[in-house]
């Protein structure tokens, strides 16, 4: 078990979670066919780890980009429609028509729901069926026997939250420390684009397995090489320095603190968290002390694809802006050829393919992290086949603020 281990990576062994296959010349020819671990990777209905993901309260859209428009989006392999009603009511519903079965797309948000442009049937926020224009005084004698399927949604932060999973497992929708107690000029700015995987805000999806940007958390060793030695300095300096990592259990997953002597003389731990289900608490990259003044969470769009959110605590006019990389233009304005010369962290995550084949890898001491994320996360799919509540789902008010521990700390 993870909880109560403590790991010093100078003297850990070499590791691997899967058997290496090379063959006996070392040439590439005969090798066996490739394969991802499913029960990690897979997101949907059914699935080991979709049934997981279900057991939590995921982020499907920035607040104040929901206005009267429906949305089309997909979260966790299922393909529903997002929507606000004229009264500010957020609403998730899955897309096709209880009526006939055309797409909800094209409906219109009234005061009390959405309306279908085939027939005119209106919707309320949670499925029922408010009105059936088409029918004798507007309802049909079996109409409080339809309704369309919809998901449980919140708004907090800044984004809608939807619950899809057994109504009656639905937990309390988490709130984190460093958020809470907005003060004076303060605001909570939502964001739904890939600049935190790397790519920038001009792109929401990123075409690969979300397992690969989550775990990636849990890696301090690629940021030397990636981010400082490989593609120049991406972040600050300080962080080519190689650390000394130790990982432990934190509340409602884990952490690793990130251990530096930097050259001006200080001293330093970067602590930083990977929480179940999928999120991610990353202290500033400019090395700002302190506890960071943001969350993220990687939603899984379905098994080759994922979305990004964050929240961040901010002062009113905050604004994400994607920072210029060659010649005043910025990470989507690059060529290839350029993606080749300084990749980051789309390139190297991406880079593995839309599933990373597991059965590949030859992990090694510097890789703890990831192997103990994955086998702790093992854990927590193992516990719902179970019966039982994994972990960061909670019940009880008491629990519902969780204490963020990731933060840039010197001594």
């Amino acid at each position: 078990m993870l909880e109560g281990t403590r790991i010093l990576l100078a003297a850990a062994q070499p590791m691997s979670t899967t058997e290496s296959r090379p063959t006996a010349s070392g040439t590439a020819y005969g090798r066996p066919a490739s394969t991802y671990d499913r029960e990690l990777a897979e997101v949907g209905p059914g699935t080991p780890c979709g049934e997981y993901m279900r057991r939590y309260w995921h982020p499907v859209a920035v607040g104040d980009k929901l206005v009267a428009v429906p949305q089309n989006v997909r979260i966790l392999g299922e393909d529903l429609i997002v929507f606000r009603d004229k009264k500010g009511r957020p609403g998730l519903l899955h897309p096709r028509c209880a009526h006939r079965g055309t797409t909800l797309y094209y409906g219109k948000c009234e005061d009390d729901g959405i309306r279908c442009c085939y027939h005119g049937w209106l919707f309320s926020v949670d499925g029922r069926v408010l009105d059936q224009p088409c029918e004798p005084g507007g309802a049909s004698h079996n109409r409080d026997l339809i309704r369309q399927p919809w998901y449980e949604v919140e708004e907090r932060y800044g984004l809608i939250w939807a619950y899809m999973g057994p109504p009656d497992k639905k937990p309390l929708l988490p709130r984190y420390d460093t958020l809470e107690g907005l003060e004076a000029g303060e605001i909570h700015y939502a964001t739904g684009s890939s600049f935190g995987a790397g790519g920038d805000d001009t792109r929401e999806i990123v075409p690969c397995n979300w397992l690969q940007d989550w775990e990636n958390i849990m890696d301090p060793f690629h940021v030397p090489i990636l981010h400082t030695s490989f593609s120049g300095v991406q972040f600050v300096e300080e962080m080519g320095v190689m650390p000394d990592v130790t990982y432990d259990h934190a509340d409602h997953g884990m952490k690793y603190t990130a251990y530096r002597e930097l050259p001006d003389g200080r001293k330093m731990n970067r602590v930083t968290q990977a929480l179940f289900p999928h999120v991610r608490i990353v202290p500033d990259i400019h090395l700002k002390p302190g506890q960071p003044k943001s969350v993220g969470f990687v939603l899984p769009v379905d098994d080759t694809h994922f979305r990004l959110f964050h929240i961040f605590r901010a002062p009113e006019g905050f604004e994400v802006k994607s920072r210029p990389i060659i010649d005043g233009r910025k990470w989507s304005e690059l060529t290839e050829g350029e993606h080749q010369v300084i990749p980051g962290d789309w390139e190297a995550q991406v880079g593995q393919g839309p599933i990373s084949l597991h059965s590949e890898e030859n992990l090694t001491g510097s890789d703890r992290g990831v192997g103990r994320l994955r086998h702790f996360l093992r854990q927590q799919i193992a516990t719902v086949k179970n019966g039982g509540d994994p972990l960061g789902v909670t019940f009880d008010p008491a629990q519902e603020l969780y204490h963020v521990q990731a933060g840039n700390y010197f001594f």
